[in-house]
């Protein structure tokens, strides 16, 4: 098997599963697999670059025990804490990333679900910014039930985030106040929905590479539509502080491949940029499609709105949103 030759049967349809070996995307030689991701990529997925932005709408004293996160009650990071932003925070900084022409903008909160006033709080914002803004709405809140997801679909909310974080198998070393299938039925109950299923996770946590294709193949199997991809970038006062952080080379080797098991997704980059050339270049070279954007990720960022579109142009990517076509 090469590369040039797995894109060209992935193009014309074949999709990889489990019955596949898959070990050869661990061997093969980096610059033909991101090649090869490239070619899907562009075959695919085209030259649109998505672009999503996020606010912290409610942030710390998460009673989770991710051994990721900063947010979490369990971890002793100094994180900011705080409840459920003013609406008009959250408007405020949806206007500013319609006007720089982000695709969407989604509201993440901490904790292991929204609910009663926080949670009504929400469906009004995701109201106001429907009827007022073009951009499209993303929502991050946890584990939420059919109901709840039904009524932020007709608040005007099109994608939901929930990620799986690593394989199934490794998943209770990362966590263990809730499991790994309850990340998959919410999943499935955002498909359900008919909304679009955003979901990855974080490499670089002590996983294996086989828990890396395990994630990519999960995501496959559920039928995500964009894949968020974070590098670790350790945090002090978390359980996972003293990890080396990831080279650029498995970060790419990581999102090619993902790119040949889920050839029809965004693959989205996301934390870790800074571990990347040019705030992830090559990423979009190797099979990237898509990133998060600005200022408002949970750990430190480097790339800002317009740096981005920059960017993505040079490459001779697409960088303009579907509401700003429209207006023409």
């Amino acid at each position: 098997m090469n590369c040039a030759s797995l894109a060209r049967e992935i193009i014309a349809g074949r999709r990889l599963t489990r019955e596949d070996d898959l070990s050869f995307f661990l061997t093969c030689p980096l610059e033909e697999l991101c090649q090869g991701a490239d070619v899907i990529r562009e075959a695919l997925v085209g030259d649109k670059v998505d672009l999503c932005s996020i606010i912290n709408g409610r942030s710390g004293r998460c009673p989770e025990n991710c051994r990721f996160c900063a947010q979490s009650a369990h971890n002793h990071t100094g994180c900011e804490e705080y409840g459920f932003l003013p609406e008009e925070r959250i408007l405020e900084a949806c206007r500013l990333n319609e006007a720089e022409g982000v695709d969407r903008f989604s509201i993440v909160t901490s904790g292991r679900t929204l609910t009663g006033e926080e949670f009504e709080k929400a469906v009004h914002a995701y109201e106001t910014m429907h009827a007022t803004c073009q951009i499209d709405l993303c929502a991050s809140m946890g584990f939420l039930t059919a109901e709840q997801l039904h009524r932020l679909h007709q608040a005007g909310v099109t994608s939901y985030h929930h990620n799986i974080e690593t394989s199934r198998r490794n998943f209770p070393n990362i966590c263990t106040t809730h499991t790994f299938e309850m990340k998959v039925e919410t999943l499935k109950r955002v498909k359900e929905e008919g909304m679009c299923a955003c979901s990855g996770g974080i490499i670089g946590m002590g996983e294996t590479w086989e828990d890396r294709l395990d994630m990519a193949l999960c995501l496959a199997e559920l039928g995500i539509d964009s894949i968020p991809i974070n590098a670790l970038m350790p945090i002090p006062g978390t359980p996972l502080e003293g990890l080396p952080r990831l080279t650029e080379d498995e970060i790419l080797r990581t999102i090619a491949f993902f790119r040949y098991i889920n050839p029809e997704a965004n693959i989205r980059l996301a934390a870790g940029r800074a571990l990347l050339t040019r705030d992830g270049e090559k990423a979009f070279q190797a099979g990237a499609s898509a990133t998060i954007t600005g200022d408002m990720l949970t750990t430190a960022a480097c790339a800002t709105i317009r740096s981005d579109r920059k960017m993505l142009q040079d490459l001779g990517r697409d960088v303009t949103p579907e509401y700003w076509k429209s207006a023409f």
